[in-house]
Protein backbone atom coordinates (compact mmCIF):
# COMPACT_ATOMS: atom_id res chain seq x y z
CA UNK A 1 0.00 0.00 0.00
CA UNK A 2 1.41 3.46 -1.07
CA UNK A 3 1.48 5.89 1.74
CA UNK A 4 -1.11 8.84 1.90
CA UNK A 5 0.47 12.29 -0.06
CA UNK A 6 0.73 15.05 3.11
CA UNK A 7 1.09 18.71 2.78
CA UNK A 8 3.90 19.86 0.72
CA UNK A 9 5.74 21.99 3.63
CA UNK A 10 8.10 24.96 1.05
CA UNK A 11 10.69 24.42 4.12
CA UNK A 12 11.76 20.88 3.44
CA UNK A 13 12.78 22.10 -0.02
CA UNK A 14 16.18 22.66 1.75
CA UNK A 15 16.94 19.30 1.14
CA UNK A 16 19.57 18.94 3.90
CA UNK A 17 23.43 18.36 2.65
CA UNK A 18 22.00 17.51 -0.93
CA UNK A 19 25.01 18.92 -3.18
CA UNK A 20 24.10 16.55 -6.14
CA UNK A 21 20.55 18.84 -5.69
CA UNK A 22 22.06 21.94 -6.01
CA UNK A 23 24.63 21.82 -8.41
CA UNK A 24 22.04 21.52 -10.87
CA UNK A 25 20.35 25.13 -12.85
CA UNK A 26 18.02 26.90 -11.13
CA UNK A 27 15.96 25.92 -14.50
CA UNK A 28 15.82 22.09 -13.78
CA UNK A 29 15.58 22.51 -10.64
CA UNK A 30 12.39 24.06 -10.90
CA UNK A 31 11.37 21.17 -13.41
CA UNK A 32 11.58 19.00 -10.70
CA UNK A 33 9.58 21.12 -8.33
CA UNK A 34 6.75 22.30 -10.25
CA UNK A 35 4.74 19.14 -9.60
CA UNK A 36 6.33 17.96 -6.54
CA UNK A 37 4.13 16.55 -3.41
CA UNK A 38 5.32 15.74 -0.15
CA UNK A 39 4.95 12.09 1.28
CA UNK A 40 5.44 11.34 5.20
CA UNK A 41 5.85 7.91 6.83
CA UNK A 42 5.52 6.54 10.20
CA UNK A 43 8.33 4.15 11.16
CA UNK A 44 7.85 0.75 9.67
CA UNK A 45 5.91 1.86 6.84
CA UNK A 46 6.74 0.76 3.51
CA UNK A 47 7.03 3.39 0.87
CA UNK A 48 7.11 0.80 -1.94
CA UNK A 49 7.68 -2.90 -2.39
CA UNK A 50 9.65 -5.11 -4.81
CA UNK A 51 7.64 -5.66 -7.49
CA UNK A 52 5.59 -2.31 -7.64
CA UNK A 53 5.04 -0.07 -10.41
CA UNK A 54 7.38 3.31 -10.12
CA UNK A 55 5.51 6.00 -8.99
CA UNK A 56 7.82 8.88 -8.88
CA UNK A 57 11.37 10.13 -8.45
CA UNK A 58 12.23 10.44 -4.21
CA UNK A 59 14.45 12.79 -2.31
CA UNK A 60 14.76 11.82 1.35
CA UNK A 61 14.73 14.99 3.60
CA UNK A 62 14.12 13.67 6.89
CA UNK A 63 14.62 10.63 8.44
CA UNK A 64 16.12 7.22 7.30
CA UNK A 65 14.96 4.50 4.71
CA UNK A 66 16.00 1.17 4.55
CA UNK A 67 16.43 -0.91 1.24
CA UNK A 68 15.73 -4.41 2.10
CA UNK A 69 14.70 -7.90 0.19
CA UNK A 70 13.20 -10.94 1.77
CA UNK A 71 14.55 -14.65 0.91
CA UNK A 72 12.51 -17.59 -0.01
CA UNK A 73 12.38 -18.40 3.39
CA UNK A 74 11.41 -15.10 4.57
CA UNK A 75 15.15 -13.97 5.72
CA UNK A 76 15.70 -9.87 5.39
CA UNK A 77 18.89 -8.71 3.54
CA UNK A 78 19.18 -5.17 4.19
CA UNK A 79 21.33 -3.64 0.74
CA UNK A 80 21.49 -0.43 2.49
CA UNK A 81 20.54 3.04 4.97
CA UNK A 82 19.20 5.73 2.69
CA UNK A 83 19.50 9.55 4.73
CA UNK A 84 18.36 12.81 3.97
CA UNK A 85 19.61 14.61 1.28
CA UNK A 86 19.46 11.13 -0.79
CA UNK A 87 17.30 10.97 -3.69
CA UNK A 88 16.32 7.47 -5.41
CA UNK A 89 13.98 5.46 -7.15
CA UNK A 90 15.51 6.74 -10.63
CA UNK A 91 16.15 3.16 -12.17
CA UNK A 92 12.68 1.92 -12.20
CA UNK A 93 12.06 5.43 -14.33
CA UNK A 94 14.59 5.04 -16.77
CA UNK A 95 13.55 1.01 -17.56
CA UNK A 96 10.30 0.97 -16.78
CA UNK A 97 10.82 -2.01 -14.78
CA UNK A 98 8.63 -2.64 -11.21
CA UNK A 99 11.54 -1.29 -8.07
CA UNK A 100 13.99 -4.19 -6.99
CA UNK A 101 13.02 -3.96 -3.64
CA UNK A 102 11.36 -2.75 -0.61
CA UNK A 103 12.02 0.66 1.17
CA UNK A 104 10.64 0.75 4.68
CA UNK A 105 11.24 3.71 7.22
CA UNK A 106 13.06 3.72 9.82
CA UNK A 107 11.23 6.26 12.44
CA UNK A 108 9.46 9.43 10.87
CA UNK A 109 10.21 9.96 7.63
CA UNK A 110 9.22 12.80 5.22
CA UNK A 111 9.87 12.47 1.26
CA UNK A 112 9.85 14.93 -1.69
CA UNK A 113 8.44 13.11 -4.59
CA UNK A 114 8.68 13.88 -7.95
CA UNK A 115 6.40 12.61 -10.75
CA UNK A 116 7.17 10.51 -13.38
CA UNK A 117 6.06 13.01 -15.78
CA UNK A 118 8.33 15.81 -14.49
CA UNK A 119 10.93 13.47 -14.24
CA UNK A 120 10.70 12.45 -17.68
CA UNK A 121 10.41 15.91 -18.84
CA UNK A 122 13.43 16.81 -16.66
CA UNK A 123 15.36 13.86 -18.76
CA UNK A 124 15.30 15.78 -22.15
CA UNK A 125 17.48 18.02 -20.68
CA UNK A 126 20.98 17.52 -21.24
CA UNK A 127 21.92 18.24 -17.52
CA UNK A 128 19.90 16.69 -15.51
CA UNK A 129 20.22 13.05 -17.68
CA UNK A 130 24.28 13.48 -17.18
CA UNK A 131 23.50 13.98 -13.45
CA UNK A 132 21.43 10.61 -13.29
CA UNK A 133 24.16 9.30 -15.18
CA UNK A 134 26.53 10.36 -12.30
CA UNK A 135 23.89 8.53 -9.60
CA UNK A 136 24.02 5.26 -11.27
CA UNK A 137 28.06 5.32 -12.22
CA UNK A 138 27.90 5.79 -8.11
CA UNK A 139 25.84 2.83 -7.65
CA UNK A 140 27.58 0.55 -9.79
CA UNK A 141 30.61 1.51 -8.21
CA UNK A 142 29.14 0.31 -5.16
CA UNK A 143 27.57 -2.61 -6.15
CA UNK A 144 31.28 -3.69 -7.83
CA UNK A 145 32.61 -2.62 -3.94
CA UNK A 146 30.25 -4.94 -2.46
CA UNK A 147 31.29 -7.72 -4.42
CA UNK A 148 35.01 -7.04 -3.95
CA UNK A 149 34.38 -6.82 -0.15
CA UNK A 150 32.56 -10.29 0.00
CA UNK A 151 35.60 -12.05 -2.22
CA UNK A 152 38.57 -10.18 -1.28
CA UNK A 153 38.25 -8.14 1.71
CA UNK A 154 38.44 -9.05 5.31
CA UNK A 155 36.02 -9.04 7.77
CA UNK A 156 37.49 -5.75 9.49
CA UNK A 157 38.32 -4.27 5.70
CA UNK A 158 34.43 -4.59 5.14
CA UNK A 159 33.13 -3.09 8.59
CA UNK A 160 35.23 -0.22 7.92
CA UNK A 161 34.43 0.78 4.58
CA UNK A 162 30.56 -0.22 4.76
CA UNK A 163 30.72 2.60 8.17
CA UNK A 164 32.83 5.41 6.10
CA UNK A 165 29.68 4.69 3.30
CA UNK A 166 26.79 5.28 6.14
CA UNK A 167 28.75 8.15 7.30
CA UNK A 168 28.77 9.83 4.73
CA UNK A 169 32.39 9.69 3.70
CA UNK A 170 31.71 8.18 0.10
CA UNK A 171 28.79 9.43 -0.92
CA UNK A 172 27.58 12.23 -4.00
CA UNK A 173 24.87 13.43 -1.81
CA UNK A 174 26.06 14.40 0.98
CA UNK A 175 28.34 17.18 1.71
CA UNK A 176 28.84 16.73 5.28
CA UNK A 177 29.87 12.97 6.72
CA UNK A 178 27.99 12.21 9.89
CA UNK A 179 29.67 11.71 13.13
CA UNK A 180 27.10 9.17 14.48
CA UNK A 181 25.30 6.15 12.47
CA UNK A 182 21.61 5.54 13.70
CA UNK A 183 22.32 1.86 12.80
CA UNK A 184 21.34 -1.64 15.28
CA UNK A 185 24.28 -3.90 14.73
CA UNK A 186 22.09 -6.79 13.93
CA UNK A 187 20.90 -4.06 10.80
CA UNK A 188 24.49 -3.80 10.20
CA UNK A 189 25.68 -7.98 10.12
CA UNK A 190 22.80 -8.53 7.75
CA UNK A 191 24.33 -5.35 5.56
CA UNK A 192 27.34 -6.35 5.55
CA UNK A 193 26.20 -10.40 5.22
CA UNK A 194 28.39 -11.75 8.05
CA UNK A 195 27.02 -13.39 11.88
CA UNK A 196 26.81 -10.73 14.66
CA UNK A 197 29.39 -12.66 16.34
CA UNK A 198 31.66 -11.84 14.11
CA UNK A 199 31.19 -8.40 13.96
CA UNK A 200 30.61 -7.55 16.80
CA UNK A 201 34.46 -8.80 17.35
CA UNK A 202 35.61 -6.21 14.64
CA UNK A 203 33.51 -3.07 16.45
CA UNK A 204 35.35 -4.51 19.53
CA UNK A 205 38.64 -4.22 17.86
CA UNK A 206 37.96 -0.45 16.77
CA UNK A 207 36.30 0.71 19.87
CA UNK A 208 39.90 -0.77 21.73
CA UNK A 209 41.51 1.32 19.26
CA UNK A 210 39.22 4.34 19.97
CA UNK A 211 38.03 4.78 16.03
CA UNK A 212 34.81 4.55 17.23
CA UNK A 213 32.34 4.05 20.02
CA UNK A 214 29.45 1.96 20.74
CA UNK A 215 25.98 3.36 21.88
CA UNK A 216 21.94 1.67 21.71
CA UNK A 217 21.67 1.53 17.80
CA UNK A 218 23.95 4.19 17.50
CA UNK A 219 27.82 3.82 16.14
CA UNK A 220 30.00 7.19 16.59
CA UNK A 221 33.07 7.26 14.56
CA UNK A 222 36.06 9.02 16.62
CA UNK A 223 38.45 9.07 13.97
CA UNK A 224 37.78 8.62 10.09
CA UNK A 225 41.17 8.43 9.05
CA UNK A 226 42.14 5.55 11.32
CA UNK A 227 38.67 3.97 9.93
CA UNK A 228 40.25 4.54 6.35
CA UNK A 229 43.40 2.80 7.68
CA UNK A 230 41.59 -0.33 7.93
CA UNK A 231 39.57 -0.03 4.84
CA UNK A 232 42.57 -1.09 3.11
CA UNK A 233 43.76 -3.87 5.16
CA UNK A 234 42.63 -7.03 4.30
Amino acid sequence: MQPEKSTFDAQLLALPASSWFFALSDSVRQVLLNDASGVSLKAGEMLFRRGDAPLGFYALLRGCIKMSTLSEDGREGILSTLEPGTWFGEISLIDGQPRTHDATALGNVELMLVTPEAFAHAMQVPQFAMAIAQILAYRIRLLYGAIEDVHLRSPRARTARRLLLLSGSNTMHASTPQSSIQISQESLAMMLGMSRQTLSKELKFLCQRKVISLGYRTIDIISPADLLHFCDHN
